[in-house]
């Protein structure tokens, strides 16, 4: 029996799914936990946790969006924050963002943070690479910068990730008074970039030569991506992004494509005008799902463990809005349906993560915690 059949038909006996549901971008209904589990608080009082990930000896790096990277060693949290985090723009949605590592970490002890630069009125996301020494960052190198600066202190995307050739993208937001921009090659507003490890561009990023354009453009027509992972097995490129009121997306990221915005939107302005009149034109793509109202997507991880082996392949998002997570059932790149899991958080969830003992690690913002999901 195929995945697809298999998770499909566990969807309709166990959770109660219709077939309606499991079409499309229809709304699909909200099920019971398919996997009995404990959670269990590893960390709490972390200021507004962001970002997490796991170090190849056991310990995560944690970022806190007021500027702090801190460490969690031997399942603690350690008092002193990581010494040498550069400066950062704590305004609005700005801070310490996202930090990813190195494919060869283990060689090098390169990490790679995101955060916004500068103050009120000029600032910018922007990307630095440095070695972690264990208590400290060193070696600090500039990889990207997005152009030009906003006088907005929203929407400045900051999710990264490694592709299967060692190229680096990095998720840049419209600023939220730029929208317009996202359509134009001129700038970042709205763009995923793609860069070396060293923070050059690539031959072959689709805009290389063209006249006007910014050459570590990869995709467009962005609002406010949230997340960004590689699918190592397939190599396939998930990205998630908030809309308006409603809109929020799932997207499959692909060389050289415009994602519409904001030409194209599921979703309304915040005074319930329309945004634009169309939900789809030529040229521009569709997400593989949507979701109006807006679940607010933040984290996303695909579940690739051993612990629950029924969601394995799946996409698991945090919702700032709903306090929930959402498990999107994923086949083959085909969104097959979704459920709504641990509610009983009842907080803003900021990220989530696989670890590589399998549990799922989640972010809880207001609290500050550190949650470990694993079967009871």
């Amino acid at each position: 029996m195929t995945k697809s059949l298999t998770k499909s038909l566990a969807l309709f006996l166990t959770l109660g799914a219709s077939v309606a549901a499991l079409i499309g971008n229809a709304p699909f209904a909200p099920a019971a936990p398919a996997a009995d589990y404990k959670m269990e608080t590893l960390a709490k009082g972390l200021d507004m946790p962001w970002s997490l990930v796991f170090l190849p000896n056991g310990d995560m790096l944690i970022t806190e969006l007021s500027g702090q990277l801190r460490l969690m060693r031997d399942g603690r949290l350690v008092q002193a924050p990581i010494k040498n985090v550069p400066k950062v723009h704590y305004a609005g949605q700005g801070g310490l963002m996202d930090i990813i590592l190195h494919p060869d970490y283990e060689k090098n002890q390169w990490v790679y943070l995101s955060y916004s630069e500068g103050g009120w009125g000029k600032n910018r996301t922007k990307v630095i690479r440095a070695r972690f020494t264990g208590d400290a960052l060193a070696d600090i190198k500039t990889i990207f910068e997005a152009k030009p600066y906003k006088d907005t202190s929203v929407h400045y995307g900051g999710r990264m990730a490694f592709m299967a050739d060692g190229t680096l993208l990095i998720n840049v937001g419209d600023g939220f008074d730029y929208r317009e921009q996202a359509q134009a090659r001129d700038n970042h507003y709205g763009k995923i970039a793609r860069v070396r490890d060293d923070g050059s561009v690539p031959d072959d990023n689709p805009f290389v030569g063209e006249a006007g354009a910014l050459p570590e453009i990869w995709t467009y027509g962005h609002r406010n991506a949230q997340a960004l992972l590689l699918e190592k097995d397939s190599g396939r490129v998930y990205q998630n992004e908030h809309g308006a009121r409603g809109g929020d997306e799932l997207n499959l990221i692909e060389r050289g494509r415009n994602y519409g915005w904001p030409a194209i939107t599921w979703g309304l302005d915040y005074s319930g005008a329309k945004i634009s009149p169309y939900t789809a034109l030529p040229g521009m793509e569709q997400p593989l799902r949507h979701w109006t109202p807006s679940i607010a997507p933040s984290g996303m991880t695909l579940y690739d463990g051993d612990l629950f082996p029924m969601w394995r392949g799946d996409l698991f998002i945090t919702s700032l809005v709903f306090r929930d997570v959402w498990r999107v059932d994923m086949d083959d790149g085909v969104v097959r349906g979704e459920e709504r899991l641990f509610g009983e958080l009842g907080e803003r969830l900021r990220d989530i993560r696989t670890g590589p003992d399998g549990a799922l690690y989640i972010l809880a913002e207001e609290s500050g915690r550190l949650i470990r999901v694993a079967p009871r």
